[in-house]
């Protein structure tokens, strides 16, 4: 499927149900194609607890409670003053 970048601004469910159905879309600017949508296959899919990045802080003593964790990185900077 061809699609322009007004397609994508003024009708993105059209693009979105091609590529629904595994076709894959030619983006244009001014007839010249510039890019092209591929839909995700599902082989290339993983739960995030199997990604290589899941777990990666979990031997850090200061990540034991993550809540904690953010809410000292949250703090204003002139709160320690």
């Amino acid at each position: 499927m061809k699609a322009t970048v007004m397609d994508m601004r003024r009708n993105p469910k059209t693009i979105l149900d091609a590529i629904a159905r595994n076709e894959s879309v030619t983006l244009t600017h001014r007839g010249t194609p510039v890019a092209s949508i591929e839909p995700i296959r599902d082989e290339r899919r993983i739960a995030a607890a199997e990604h290589e990045a899941f777990g990666m802080w979990g031997d850090r003593p200061d990540m034991t409670d993550p809540s904690v964790f953010v809410r000292e990185l949250r703090q204003g900077r002139f709160d320690a003053l």
